[in-house]
């Protein structure tokens, strides 16, 4: 089981959240507790009004908001009961059993999951404190909630929990506007918490992982100088899929202004897990030989994603590393100029096939016999014994200007003449 803490002051986005989906027949409602009436009499504005009454008794609270989503194994068949039954143990393991709080069951994913929505603020106007709830309480329950309940313990998965998020897959956005939102939302909720990135152009690294991108527009537009961002699917090629959508309306808002806080955060979050990724480039492009698909897959299997930036001559400009397992994102410059785009595919050197081997060879010969018409046509280049040639091996094929040394004149030594 995974818990994701959402915290903030804003009950009504996290509500209208959750019975938008139960709206649209994505979600449904499990438990209502605290609640005055019983859950099948609760219509919207008596679940809003019982929140705001807790939180109109401590109006100075900053954060005033919790919002959980507890994530199954995509292997566990799990009952409404059940997982009715682990909300409550929950709420209670981490102090919230007194406060009113809703259990959702969601269906828009392929792994069950729910959601809670409940506040911090205590009938005596009390706060109940945040600060290191997901560290500390969330995840000593997590733990005793996966043992008692046989649940699938958390990271025993072979499977890196980035290959779990379920790309953006463009045969299903055929069915509207709604199907392609949450899909993109899906990857959203994945990505924009756990990473640590930067920048936009950092984030759509890994966002095109799973074919969604991020855009702000032209810079003369509207959109930019006003700020303004918008999501949208792309296919295996780049190119976009469907019609693109505003950040503020996903749950999360990802907007431009959001993510600029996010950026200024991860500098110092992610930068202790450079060094990881450094030793990882290194040991890899100190092998012998290496070519840049060598390169790649090698990262991949330490849970590395390459991200190459080409010009439209196909040739690499620039190199992004995403490292999944610290969740961290990097620019290959960044990192040191040992890292960029540059100096990688400068020792990765591209290993000739058999069939190229004999191309290379080939205009070896023709560069030679262009330049020394006196060698005769049928003439071995670089096996004949009566020149006594050597072997020209790939990687350091003569220039257009290249003099074999057997075709070198020897200047003769001038006899000093003694007086």
């Amino acid at each position: 089981m995974v818990a994701r803490i959402n915290t903030g002051k804003s009950i009504s986005k996290a509500l209208n959240y959750n019975e938008q989906k139960v709206q649209t027949g994505m979600a449904e409602i499990l438990l209502a507790a605290g609640f005055i009436k019983d859950m099948e009499y609760l219509n919207f504005h008596d679940k809003m009004e019982q929140f705001q009454r807790h939180i109109s008794l401590n109006e100075r609270a900053a954060t005033n908001t919790l919002h959980v989503s507890l994530n199954f194994d995509v292997s566990e068949k799990i009952t409404n009961e059940k997982m009715t039954e682990i909300a409550q143990v929950y709420m209670d393991k981490i102090g919230f059993g007194n406060q009113p709080y809703l259990v959702y069951r969601h269906k828009d994913a392929g792994h069950p999951h729910l959601h809670i929505v409940s506040t911090n603020i205590k009938v005596d106007g009390s706060r109940i404190s945040l600060h290191n709830l997901g560290r500390f309480q969330s995840e000593q329950t997590r733990k005793e909630i996966e043992i008692n309940f046989g649940l699938v313990i958390a990271g025993n998965n072979q499977q890196s929990e980035s290959k779990k998020i379920t790309p953006v897959n463009a045969q299903k956005i055929n069915y509207g506007k709604a199907e392609l939102k949450r899909s993109i939302s899906n990857v959203l909720v994945a990505v924009i918490e756990p990473y640590k990135y930067t920048s936009l152009a950092e984030l759509n690294a890994v966002l095109r992982l799973y074919n969604v991108n991020a855009e702000r527009g032209g810079e003369s537009s509207r959109m930019f100088q006003h700020k303004g961002l918008t999501f949208h699917a792309i296919g295996d090629a780049g190119k976009k899929i469907g019609t693109p959508i505003k950040a503020s309306a996903f749950y999360m808002k990802p907007t431009l202004t959001n993510l600029e806080n996010k950026f200024f955060e991860n500098l110092a979050l992610k930068e202790p897990h450079s060094k990881r990724l450094k030793v990882a480039i290194d040991w890899i492009l100190n092998k012998a030989p290496v070519d840049l698909p060598f390169f790649v897959k090698a990262l991949e299997k330490e849970a590395i994603s390459t991200v190459l930036r080409r010009g439209k001559d196909g040739v690499v400009f620039g190199i992004t590393y995403v490292d999944h397992k610290t969740k961290c994102v990097f620019n290959g410059s960044d990192l040191g100029k040992a890292y960029s785009a540059k100096a990688v595919m400068e020792k990765c050197t591209p290993i000739l096939s058999p069939q190229q081997m004999v191309s290379v060879a080939e205009k070896i010969k023709e560069t030679i016999q262009n330049n020394h018409p006196a060698i005769r046509p049928n003439e071995s280049i670089g096996t004949s014994r009566e020149n006594n040639f050597h072997p020209i091996l790939p990687g350091t094929i003569p220039s257009a200007g290249y003099i074999p040394s057997e075709f070198k004149k020897k200047k003769k030594r001038r006899k000093k003449i003694s007086i």
